[in-house]
């Protein structure tokens, strides 16, 4: 039996790779994981449910989207550039990590996490939540409401909602340029926990 191919090359956290050959039915959770060693995006529900696979394609026109890794193809993002968990850091020359995102500390100094397996996929989550928001402030009223809608659709199965949200909603009130002053908005429906359904934080 032959298994269909195809070549697939794109950049990741910065570098480019390939063209490398792969199934075509692959999905790009498995490609970051069993050809690249990138394990840090993590295998959940495998129906693109739950968030934990979560990475990020950066557009040419500067936008940023979060994608379920486990139900997207990696022949599907040929040419693309996506950044994942272990993209987020910085690093010096010898790979050592010098810093964290603000996302990342915001994350440690709400000790956010239990068992942590939702963690790469609520940082890629927020991580494109701010950059939207850097390019569309909000009304500081919104940010909890903005924070909640963002972030719905990741589910953490240790129920750490509260101290994730904060310490996201945290990094935006501190962060200059991510907000503006002004009356609140009306509010939405309510998701899980008292959360609106998700409308901002996975998409452009």
């Amino acid at each position: 039996m032959t298994i269909a191919t195809t070549a697939v090359s794109l950049t990741v956290n910065g570098r480019p790779v390939g063209p490398v050959e792969v199934p075509q039915d692959l999905m790009m959770l498995e490609f970051l994981q069993e050809y690249l060693n990138l394990t840090g995006t993590r295998y959940g529900c495998g129906q693109g449910v739950c968030r934990a696979c979560t990475i990020i394609i950066d557009h040419p026109d500067g936008r940023s989207e979060a994608v379920a890794s486990c139900i997207t193809g990696a022949a599907y993002l040929n040419g693309a550039r996506i950044r994942t968990i272990e993209g987020h850091a910085t690093r010096d020359d010898a790979g050592t990590v010098t810093a964290l995102s603000a996302i990342q500390q915001a994350y440690l100094e709400h000790f956010s996490f239990q068992c942590s397996y939702c963690t790469p996929g609520f940082v890629n989550g927020a991580t494109v939540l701010v950059e939207r928001l850097a390019r569309e402030p909000v009304n500081r009223a919104d940010v909890e409401q903005v924070v909640l809608d963002g972030m719905n659709r990741h589910i953490c199965r240790c129920t750490g909602y509260v101290r994730y949200l904060t310490a996201v909603k945290d990094v935006i009130l501190s962060t200059p340029g991510l907000t503006v002053d002004g009356p609140a908005r009306p509010s939405g429906g309510q998701g899980r926990g008292g959360q609106g359904r998700d409308s901002q934080g996975d998409g452009p």
